[in-house]
């Protein structure tokens, strides 16, 4: 779009889209099929994979990293200053060499809800899901729906972002898509996609 401000460094991907009123920073690496919504807000050098959504008015600091096919919902925030001041102690206003980005890293798959804010330096797990209104003060493991303030994992949800049914003996399955997840030790993992056999067909 036109009113978009996109940096002549920045780098878009085949199919991507920017629109009115969203800023690209320099440097940026944006994949090939990503949507950049209104007044949306994507920090200098930050990296988008492939198929990724980032919503209206939603800000992404650098040196945010997000995976192939991230969903970041309006007005959602993702953080790069662990002690943010505006000023020194001394009173002088901070300069960018006064302060180290760290950043918020966003795994394949996995979706940011409206108005959530991810606090960094966290990482938020494939195919994970953070509800709406949450704050993310530590790292999201795959699968996991954390809410709250702070964020705490309440369910498990697969691939089509659904919450997992529990068969008992710490085995999931997804309602919509079949898949089979296996959970040890706090930790789930896909074990039996329902399209295996087809591929092997």
């Amino acid at each position: 779009m036109d009113s978009a401000d996109v940096a002549e460094s920045a780098q878009i991907g085949d199919g991507s889209s920017v629109w009115h009123l969203a800023q690209v920073r320099e440097d940026v690496r944006m994949g090939e099929g990503c949507i950049v919504g209104r007044g949306a807000y994507i920090g200098t050098g930050v990296r988008m994979g492939d198929n990724c959504k980032v919503q209206n008015y939603a800000l992404v600091y650098e040196p945010a990293e997000l995976g192939d096919g991230v969903f970041i919902g309006p007005a959602v925030v993702l953080t790069n200053d662990t002690f943010p001041r505006a000023v020194n102690p001394d009173g002088s206003l901070k300069s960018a060499h006064d302060w180290e980005p760290v950043g918020v890293t966003i795994r394949e798959g996995a979706s940011i809800g409206a108005r959530a804010v991810c606090v960094a330096p966290v990482t938020v797990g494939r195919w994970a899901t953070v509800a709406a209104g949450s704050v993310v003060t530590r790292d999201v493991p795959d699968f996991a729906l954390v809410a709250g303030v702070p964020a705490r994992r309440i369910k498990w949800v697969g691939r089509a972002g659904v919450p997992l049914e529990d068969l008992g003996a710490g085995t999931w399955r997804c309602p919509t898509t079949g898949d089979l997840y296996e959970e040890t030790e706090g930790v789930l993992a896909l074990t039996a996609p329902a399209t295996a056999e087809e591929d092997d067909a």
